[in-house]
């Protein structure tokens, strides 16, 4: 094995036990604290809010303010996920619907 695949491989481990020690230690330490009024809240709180944060991320870095219509490839996968989701309550299906409708406008270079 030579040096360039070494490094690669050991980078890819090194990677890959902080990702998994970042998803186990929360458990690990708070694992007795599941009653806890403060884990209550943010476990029932935090989980919407961070969904919130990664809409207004999105809308403003990938809409395209130039356009005639302002944003409205962004807006138009957002909008479409929110209706999909009232509609049938099954977030994978709006949150697949979505990510589509985006990637194919993206794709196409529709400019709306």
């Amino acid at each position: 094995m030579n040096g360039d695949t070494f490094y690669l491989l050991s980078f890819i481990l090194a990677a890959a036990a902080a990702t998994f020690l970042t998803r186990l230690l929360p458990f690990a330490f708070l694992g007795r604290q599941r009653n806890h009024p403060l884990v209550q809240h943010l476990g029932r709180y935090l989980p919407a809010g961070i969904m919130a944060l990664l809409v207004v991320i999105f809308l403003l870095r990938s809409g395209n303010w130039q356009a005639p219509v302002l944003g409205m490839d962004a807006l138009g996968p957002a909008l479409l996920v929110v209706i999909l989701h009232l509609w049938k309550r099954n977030a994978l299906l709006s949150l697949m619907a979505g990510t589509l409708s985006y990637m194919l406008i993206q794709q196409l270079v529709i400019t709306v």
